[in-house]
């Protein structure tokens, strides 16, 4: 998969990828718009962690707290509304989705160096409400496999697949597959089905691996944005916290982070 080439987001061929291995890559920013979005992302990272209704999470790392998730962000930063929400992301998703599509949620994980990775798992079981949505990782910082880039399986997206406690998938179909690194340079975005098989490493560099990860539905089934993280908070506050005491940033129980 590093050696393929990338789509550009109007190229048909894109969609037929897209529904033949669950995932497709996508040319989406230049190098201004790459620099652009480093800035937004810093702005969100810079906010306080109890002034607004945005979400920071933070892990436990060898060198101390580092932030590992921010949520929940458009409503307050016009930039990023504007690109994850109009535009060519909107008509991408559209496309992969094969009807309108809406913005469903977004997150920002910044897997900074020491940063844990996530347990193989497929996003569905995490998005309540909705049965048609897509996913995606937009490359702030360059996806190596040293940083953690993600990992997929190819074709094995036509069903949620069986589960073990915590919502990941099981470790026998986790054994059973062939797991392929995907590196993605800053500015494209990987696109995959919320039923692709994915996981990814801890970050042993010294460089972060921040991306962003929008989820797109199928707007039939309703502008569903506000419901999803009503959901999300309800959640947890009736909740005890993951069972084996790790950091809970979803829904399922897939990051690896230590709590602070």
């Amino acid at each position: 998969m590093a050696e393929i080439t990338a789509f550009t987001p109007d190229d048909a061929a894109a969609v037929d990828h897209f529904r033949t291995h669950g995932w497709v890559l996508v040319d989406t920013l230049d190098d201004a718009g790459v620099a652009e979005l480093r800035s937004w992302v810093d702005e969100v990272a810079s906010w306080p962690d109890h002034d607004g209704d945005w979400l920071h999470y933070r892990e436990m790392t060898d060198d101390g707290p580092k932030l590992c998730r921010s949520e929940n962000f458009t409503p307050f930063h016009p930039g990023l509304r504007s690109l994850l929400a109009q535009g060519q992301m909107v008509d991408v998703a559209s496309a992969l989705v094969g009807e309108q599509a809406v913005l469903y949620k977004e997150k920002v994980n910044y897997k900074l160096p020491g940063g844990a990775g996530y347990a193989p798992h497929q996003d569905a079981p995490a998005y309540p409400f909705i049965a048609s949505h897509v996913s995606c990782m937009v490359a702030v910082d360059d996806a190596t496999v040293e940083n953690g880039c993600l990992e997929v399986v190819s074709g094995a997206h036509a069903e949620v697949l069986p589960m073990d406690a915590g919502g990941c998938i099981a470790p026998e179909v986790v054994e059973s597959f062939e797991w392929v690194a995907a590196p993605v340079r800053a500015g494209q975005t990987l696109w995959f089905h919320s039923r692709t098989p994915h996981r990814s490493g801890p970050n042993s560099s010294a460089r972060a691996r921040r991306a962003l990860y929008p989820t797109y539905n199928a707007l039939a089934e309703g502008d569903l944005r506000d419901d999803y993280y009503r959901e999300k908070l309800e959640r947890f506050a009736a909740g005890d916290g993951r069972a084996d005491g790790l950091v809970q940033v979803s829904l399922i129980d897939d990051f690896q982070g230590r709590p602070v």
